[in-house]
């Protein structure tokens, strides 16, 4: 009886919905039908496309330049709470040259919240920095008020990143491992020797276009840390870059007065990597101890981004080799975004390092151009107030002396002791108490901060 019912009951439904279609037939004509079931279809795919990415985010893959914009533009407009994009320039064949900047205030600088860039792709065919960058601006933006980490170093730091400074070398470039096909720009100059080099005459070489554009950003943002990605080796290389046979140069080493200071934040790099530590050589390159070297002396390089950004524009720049291929196939790239992603998060944090703070004069008036200097750090060319009054110094835990000189001798200049502990915390900042102490010496004169 039970199956005799069930029978029944699908012969009715099933004449029922013959019923149905056949109305449906005489309402609608044969190819509505067929229409509407295709842009059912359709919308259906663009669902499960948009869930898909959600999921998975960023496609680990070689963006070109025209998808790169568009997915910075996309970016841009979905999270335009905490991001800004504009551009410092154009390359030699007209390309811009975008930079996305990440934090609470992405617009202007807030006083006391540093400045921190990447800067990927300076040669064209060192493609996984590039890569790499993307992959972090859709882990920051996709995770912001999610990840406690994440979260505080966008509303306590101001990042900039620039995944491409050479985008027409990208263009042009070979997928090849070690060859030089799209190292340079356009004009076939390398621009990580197109720097002017405080150890070098050559302030009246011309500069790249994309070199100037570099400079000019240097100029209107007071950034404190940065790093420059490249391919080719797996290590974390620090200034000096170049000597001109000086007090510097000690044990075939360019030692800077922050050589302590550098050292620690390439030891940062290395060890939070998932090899660089292990000092292993790429091919026929030589080992690195803990992964990271002096760049001297590895070898000497004129002309470089690293010494400029600390010589003229007093932003500590470390130069960052993450792969042995500087053009992977793209099925290696998840890894190289797995071994590098907790290491480019632990150098950002490195930016709160040390002390901070404003010059004002007595009428409560912030002074720009005065000098600040560590005590035993005789800095090619000393650290000065920006346009807001502000400074930063990153330094290791300790205590130091730190003496503020105002442009207007005038004024007596004011000496600060200061005692700074590391706290080992999430959000490993190193706090700070300083004393003031007077003292009656003048302002010296120093070359200027930058060269035109």
């Amino acid at each position: 009886m039970e199956q005799d019912t069930f029978i029944f009951s699908m012969t009715r439904a099933g004449r029922q919905l013959s019923e149905n279609r056949q109305r449906t037939h005489e309402r609608f004509p044969r190819s509505s039908v067929v229409l509407a079931q295709r842009m059912f279809i359709f919308t259906l795919c663009l669902f499960l496309w948009s869930w898909l990415s959600s999921i998975h985010g960023l496609e680990f893959r070689y963006h070109n330049s025209r998808e790169m914009e568009q997915y910075l533009k996309d970016i841009s407009r979905k999270f335009p709470d905490i991001t800004h994009l504009h551009s410092i320039g154009q390359s030699v064949e007209g390309r811009e040259l975008w930079v996305l900047i990440l934090g609470q205030h992405p617009r202007e600088h807030t006083t006391g919240i540093p400045e921190f860039k990447y800067v990927g792709n300076m040669h064209g065919n060192e493609a996984v920095g590039r890569v790499l960058l993307l992959q972090l601006i859709d882990y920051l933006t996709s995770r912001y008020l999610n990840d406690p980490l994440v979260t505080h170093l966008l509303n306590s730091s101001r990042v900039h990143i620039l995944p491409s400074m050479n985008p027409d070398g990208f263009e042009s470039s070979a997928r090849e491992c070690t060859y030089t096909i799209g190292r340079y720009n356009k004009n076939g100059v390398d621009l990580n020797r197109n720097f002017p080099d405080v150890f070098e005459s050559n302030t009246d070489q011309q500069r790249e276009k994309e070199v100037r554009a570099v400079m000019d950003w240097l100029k209107k943002e007071s950034f404190v840390l940065s790093a420059n990605l490249h391919g080719g080796a797996v290590v974390a290389s620090y200034p000096y870059d170049n000597s001109n046979g000086g007090s510097e140069l000690q044990g075939g080493l360019s030692i800077s007065p922050d050589d302590d200071v550098f050292v620690h934040l390439a030891k940062t790099y290395s060890y939070s990597h998932s090899e660089m530590h292990n000092g292993n050589s790429c091919y026929d390159s030589q080992g690195f101890t803990h992964g990271i070297t002096n760049g001297y002396y590895w070898y000497p390089l004129p002309g470089g981004m690293q010494d400029y950004n600390y010589v003229w524009a007093q932003c500590l720049e470390l130069t960052l080799e993450i792969s042995c291929c500087k053009y992977p196939p793209e099925a290696h790239l998840p890894d190289l975004w797995a071994a590098n992603k907790p290491a480019l998060l632990a150098y950002m944090q490195q930016v709160h390092l040390g002390v901070k703070g404003v010059v004002m004069d007595s009428y409560g008036k912030p002074v720009q151009n005065a000098l600040v200097e560590v005590e035993g750090r005789r800095n090619l060319c000393p650290f000065r107030t920006d346009r807001n009054g502000e400074y930063y110094r990153l330094l290791l835990p300790g205590n130091y002396t730190i003496k503020v000189t105002y442009p207007d001798t005038r004024l007596s200049p004011r000496q600060f002791k200061c005692h700074m502990v590391q706290t080992h915390s999430l959000h490993s900042h190193t706090t700070s108490s300083c004393k003031t102490v007077t003292t009656a010496q003048q302002q010296r004169n120093y070359p200027s901060p930058a060269p035109p």
